[in-house]
């Protein structure tokens, strides 16, 4: 038995009860979604640690450590969604957030992620933006035309995201670490926006021009500067 008092017995005894009539191979497909959900909650579990953990002042370092990974994977894998974001890029979320809203939208798409990064002008993402285009106006109107009809009635309270928002909020972490950052600002978003590559958002970066390529050289050259301006400083 495991700590949890939960044998693979157990666990083979109750499929076979509640599906007394099903096939082996219908059998596999339901053990899969099982362990999926098992996996999930162990992850839970392990989340809901590490938050006590980081509430009394332990480093990712020695959180690694007691999961038995680097540093590097155990932010990757349970730290909050928005923890390493900085102000200006968490702003740049609240924005997509208020133009989902605003277009009656009830969930977040990639659409409204880039909306928000041009509402952030003190952020790189809108630099690099508008350098490469020239135009903000000319972004805003490819972004409009990629819209969803507007809905009904504009939702209240929080709005969820779509599951390729989600995905570029990932890649926008991993984006950040490939580059050694240990923060993740808005040229990490952006980066991740075009890294989704069936998103309407990584449709409209590729049709003025952007690749995900050009733009990784782009954000680390642009860093690397800044870095250099402030060393010297």
């Amino acid at each position: 038995m495991s700590p949890l008092d939960i044998s693979l017995a157990d666990l083979i005894a109750r499929l076979d009860e509640e599906f007394p009539d099903a096939n082996e191979l219908s059998r596999i497909s339901e053990a899969r979604l099982r362990a999926q959900t098992l996996s999930h909650l162990g992850d839970q579990l392990i989340d809901h640690y590490v938050s006590k953990a980081k509430q009394t002042g332990a480093s990712w370092t020695e959180i690694g450590d007691a999961i038995g990974v680097s540093k590097q994977a155990a932010q990757q894998r349970h730290a909050p969604p928005f923890e390493r974001y900085t102000n200006l890029n968490r702003h740049s979320i609240v924005l997509a957030q208020e133009a989902a809203r605003t277009h009656k939208h009830d969930s977040i798409g990639t659409e409204h992620l880039l909306l928000g990064l041009l509402g952030e002008p003190q952020g790189l993402a809108y630099e690099l933006l508008i350098a490469k285009t020239e135009s903000e106006q000319r972004i805003r109107d490819a972004i409009e035309e990629a819209m969803p009809p507007a809905g009904k009635k504009a939702p209240r309270g929080h709005i969820a995201f779509r599951p390729e928002s989600k995905e570029v909020i990932e890649q926008a972490r991993r984006a950040a670490d490939d580059l050694g950052h240990d923060w993740v600002g808005t040229e990490h978003t952006l980066l991740g926006l075009i890294r989704v590559e069936e998103s309407p958002a990584a449709q409209i970066l590729r049709n003025l021009g952007f690749t995900s390529d050009e733009l990784r050289e782009t954000i680390k050259t642009e860093i690397t500067k800044r870095s250099a301006v402030r060393d010297r400083q």
